[in-house]
């Protein structure tokens, strides 16, 4: 009986030795250090708030968090728009499940390669001499080359929407598989034309694939730092750069306080999605 009893403990430990080791305690140690001085040569163990005071007193940083949660709002909602109509095709609009699989598997080819080189790849197209700029050039749709498709804001947000539109589409195009079609074949023998079928059965019945969406896109967009020193040219600045950049500097305790923050914001934003998709329940 006790053997029984202790069986799912026993079950459960080494996962949870794996979290321990490898998500809580790393987590601790980045909460202890982001507590830690430093000068110019070294870390001075200790307990003082300045990095914190630093990180939520600066304007400057304020700003940066700003410039960041921005590009994630943008970046969340065309990557919403992207992967719920690509996922819309292929559940509905694609009847053979064969091809179904084929045209999701062509959706995932770009993730045969890294996010850097996917990013360096829109450098020769969007430059001012690149490929698109030339082709508008030749069509007389444009004067002269368009400055603001590289090295910009636009750039950075198109490069994002590039590299995370599939982890919307994956769980949306998942949910979307496990709709009962006698649903929508009920909704239509009521009258409902193809818009109410939209946003009254297969909007609401997608919640949990897109609430699962957006957790990757906001958790991955937030934290990401190449993408925008890559696209924007050093003209934008995000967080997780800040971070990067402080820890090229050997400022670790500023950039542990940093990553706490950030943290905490990621670790809400994630609660309030929850909040609204209960999805445990919904799944």
């Amino acid at each position: 009986m006790r053997l029984r009893a202790c069986l799912p403990w026993i079950q459960a430990a080494p996962l949870a030795l794996i979290l321990g080791g490898f998500l809580l305690l790393p987590i601790l140690v980045l909460i202890v250090v982001s507590f830690f001085d430093y000068d110019s040569v070294q870390i001075l163990p200790g307990f003082v708030l300045t990095n914190y005071v630093d990180v939520l007193g600066s304007v400057t940083t304020w700003r940066i968090y700003g410039n960041t949660l921005r590009y994630t709002a943008i970046v969340w909602v065309l990557t919403t728009l992207l992967g719920f109509g690509v996922a819309y095709v292929l559940a509905f609009e694609i009847r053979d499940r064969a091809m179904q699989m084929v045209l999701f598997l062509v959706c995932t080819v770009p993730f045969l390669t890294s996010n850097i080189i996917r990013q360096i790849s829109w450098i020769p197209f969007l430059g001012r001499e690149g490929l698109l700029n030339q082709a508008l050039l030749r069509l007389g749709v444009i004067d002269a080359p368009l400055e603001f498709l590289l090295f910009s804001d636009f750039a950075v947000i198109l490069a994002y929407v590039h590299l995370y539109t599939l982890f919307m589409v994956t769980p949306v195009f998942n949910t979307m598989m496990r709709i009962d079609r006698r649903l929508i074949e009920a909704a239509v023998d009521n009258g409902a034309n193809a818009w109410q079928v939209l946003t009254q059965v297969i909007i609401p019945l997608c919640k949990p694939g897109i609430a699962i969406g957006s957790i990757f896109v906001v958790t991955l967009t937030m934290g990401d730092f190449m993408t925008v020193r890559l696209m924007s040219g050093g003209q934008s600045a995000s967080v997780g750069l800040m971070i990067a950049n402080q820890i090229s500097l050997l400022q670790y305790p500023a950039a542990c306080a940093g990553a706490v923050v950030l943290l905490a914001a990621v670790l809400g934003m994630i609660a309030a999605i929850l909040r609204i998709v209960d999805i445990r329940r919904e799944l």
